[in-house]
């Protein structure tokens, strides 16, 4: 791995990102927009919105990220771009690596948008700092990255890609605890939910919540999010292939 190729690499993307205004609006305005249709369906609830929001604001990145990331590497193995780039000094972990510091710097903007927005113009309340929500929701957001560009290796159609969101993303949401405690929940089902990512995330954010002070439970959490996230680009560049037939 060349920290130079590397960097090189994330400057190209974030270069084709700042030209695609649609992906640009998903990235930064769509998150605010449905955390202010949050702070609507939730008005008058009492703390209802501030549990939801906060939750929210570490998985509307992943989710995003996701989609926007394994449609964007499918494109570069369907044009051809990923096998010319593949034939220069390039390698598939500077490549995948310079996708995740792109979309994580991409994603650093989008959390401080999303998260100003939740606190100065919507209210949202919390016992912790609002940089160690900003800072999950980052970490948060390259789990998306990696897991995406780990995705994408399998499809042949962006329609393919998108495919990939019930199946990936959606247990998640299931059985992070967002809708039921997992304690609560089948023994099962939450040994399931304690071997995902997820989980961890928010986890971290229900701690962010409910302490003023960073706890040792949510820094675990953190590193098991950002652990499972450079697995993942790992198993991405593993499995990466130069086109799709």
């Amino acid at each position: 791995m060349s920290l130079g190729i590397t960097f090189a690499t994330a400057g190209r993307v974030l270069r084709q990102l700042r030209h695609d205004r649609r992906t640009v609006a998903l990235l930064i305005v769509v998150p605010a927009l449905l955390l202010a249709l949050l702070y609507f369906m939730y008005d008058g609830a009492g703390g209802t919105f501030d549990r939801i929001a906060l939750v929210m604001l570490g998985v509307f990145p992943f989710v995003i990220m996701f989609l926007v990331t394994s449609i964007a590497m499918l494109r570069e193995r369907t044009t051809g771009t990923l096998e010319r780039l593949l034939t220069t000094p390039l390698g598939k972990i500077d490549l995948l690596f310079g996708y995740g510091l792109a979309f994580g710097l991409a994603a650093a903007v989008q959390g401080t948008v999303a998260t100003g927005a939740a606190y100065w113009l919507l209210g949202l309340q919390t016992s912790g700092n609002a940089g160690l929500v900003v800072l999950i929701a980052v970490v948060n957001a390259v789990l998306g990255v990696a897991l995406g560009l780990f995705c994408s290796a399998f499809a042949r159609t962006e329609f393919q890609a998108v495919q990939f969101l019930p199946v990936v993303v959606v247990p998640q949401l299931l059985l992070c605890g967002l809708f039921v405690p997992r304690e609560q929940m089948a023994g099962w089902l939450e040994g399931i939910s304690n071997a995902l990512p997820l989980t961890y995330a928010v986890e971290a954010l229900v701690q962010v919540g409910r302490s003023a002070e960073a706890t040792t439970t949510m820094w675990r959490d953190l590193a098991i999010v950002a652990g499972a996230a450079v697995v993942a680009l790992v198993l991405a560049a593993a499995t990466l292939r130069r086109r799709t037939p």
